[in-house]
This record gives C-alpha cells, structure tokens and sequence, in this order.
C-alpha cells in the first residue's frame, strides 16, 4: 500500500535564464557555467547539464545547482517575502 508524503518546505536561492543574463548566472553559479555550442551548461552534481532560456537555475539545500524548467519551477516554488 502507498502512503503519502509532503515536500518539507524549503527556501531556495534562484536565477530565471533569460538567454541574455549569461553573466549574472556565472557570478549566481560561481563560475560554473559555460557555454557548449551556443548553449548554456551548468555543472551540477550529476554532472554538466544544459539550461535553455526561461529555464530556472536553481541552488539547492546543500549548495548544489541545478536547471529547472519554467513549468515545474511555477508548480514548485512560490516567492518568498524578506
């Protein structure tokens, strides 16, 4: 039988690719972004992985970054309030 569980919640750190905002994610990433046949990479801890614009690059709770698509981003994650 499946029980159901609930995300914790968690606040995270983020950075909405524009396809034009190269450097404020390279500063956001530390360093670890490139760019591979004219599109975005980012290392991540299972390894390089490609962002398209619009996508959400994402810190994650151990520090990890990570692309996400718009659409799952807007279903995930709400803004928080300082």
């Amino acid at each position: 039988m499946a029980l159901k569980y609930r995300k914790k919640p968690v606040v995270i750190d983020a950075v909405q690719y524009t396809g034009a905002n190269f450097n404020d994610i390279e500063e956001f990433v530390g360093g670890d972004a490139e760019f591979r046949e004219g599109q975005l990479v980012v290392a991540t801890l299972e390894g390089p992985l490609r962002a398209s614009p619009g996508d959400w690059i994402i810190k994650g709770v151990k520090g990890e970054f990570y692309p996400c698509k718009p659409n799952i981003f807007a279903l995930t994650y709400e803004t928080v309030d300082d």
